[in-house]
């Protein structure tokens, strides 16, 4: 695919974290353009596998021509959610290597202006990862109640002013539906105060409808808790998020599952069995100067690394 972007957030120090010293099974949990992919694949012994998953099709098809050379990969069109079942499926029973996480949108998606994730390009209000899915943010913009909206731009997009761009919503929709990203910007735009910072206005909303329509959030914290009778003794798992609402659920998912005991404060005995984790970093790992000049989006990005010790 000629009009296939993407730029590898910290392509190496996401994977320099996994032992690729014997036979192992390797997951990448989000393919995109195949970067931290070929990264593994170039370090892993001839007897290991890769298994890559991906909903988006433009991302598949670009990486599966990327990445043809390559035999020991297996790229699944499937979300990460469906990673235990993908997995045992492919007769594996264990991830004894590590697992890899980059989360977000990617360069691709948010720049496509079909895509319809930006509020620079007029475009369809659409913003699914996965084009075949019948659910999208046209759904969520006008058929979500004026409380549901203002819930998602408050919680998801950390917006200050969800309650009044929520009500300009319900108000222009009942003119007419809004169907594209320019209307949709022009009426947060329009919704509340003039400001001089140099973030668009329509920025958190976009963000916010994005992790609604592709239910991120909830992805990310129900696939972290429920990964690890899926994960091997020393296997790892490597996360890069990229605002703040996915590091916390990585950070406090971490922190958790890391501690030396996870039993209700009400317990006399602890019976958890002790720490499931253990940090390897333990502050988030970010973007490197030089990376940070090549692609100064990455300058988001945060990195954290743990170790199944079970």
């Amino acid at each position: 695919m000629e009009d296939f972007t993407h730029y590898t957030v910290m392509r190496d120090e996401a994977v320099s974290y996994f032992d690729y010293s014997k036979d192992a099974l390797f997951v990448d949990a989000t393919l995109g353009g195949g970067g931290h992919s070929e990264e593994i694949l170039k370090r892993m012994t001839p007897n290991s596998h890769l298994i890559s998953f991906d909903i988006d099709d433009d991302a598949i098809n670009y990486s599966k021509e990327k990445l043809k050379g390559y035999k020991n990969l297996t790229i699944v069109k499937s979300s990460y959610v469906n990673v235990k079942k993908v997995v045992h499926e492919l007769g594996y029973e264990k991830i004894t290597g590590g697992i890899l996480f980059d989360l977000g949108a990617s360069y691709h998606q948010l720049t496509k202006r079909e895509r319809g994730f930006s509020f620079t390009k007029d475009a369809p209000l659409d913003m699914r990862f996965n084009k075949d899915a019948d659910f999208s943010a046209y759904d969520v913009v006008n058929t979500y109640r004026e409380e549901d909206l203002a819930k998602i731009f408050f919680e998801y997009g950390e917006e200050r002013y969800s309650r009044k761009i929520a009500k300009r919503i319900v108000e222009k929709r009942a003119e007419k539906p809004i169907e594209t990203t320019i209307e949709l910007a022009d009426i947060v735009k329009y919704s509340i105060p003039f400001s001089k910072s140099k973030i668009h206005p329509a920025t958190r909303i976009f963000q916010a409808i994005r992790i609604e329509v592709n239910d991120e959030l909830k992805n990310i914290k129900i696939t972290l808790n429920n990964l690890f009778d899926l994960l091997a003794t020393n296997a790892i798992i490597s996360v890069i998020s990229f605002h703040s609402l996915e590091d916390r659920i990585v950070k406090e998912t971490f922190k958790n599952y890391s501690k030396s005991c996870r039993c209700d404060l009400s317990e006399p005995i602890c019976k958890c069995g002790g720490p499931l984790l253990g940090l390897l970093v333990k502050k988030p790992i970010t973007a490197c100067e030089k990376e940070l000049g090549e692609n100064p989006p990455s300058r988001s990005a945060k990195l954290r690394v743990a170790k199944y010790i079970k």
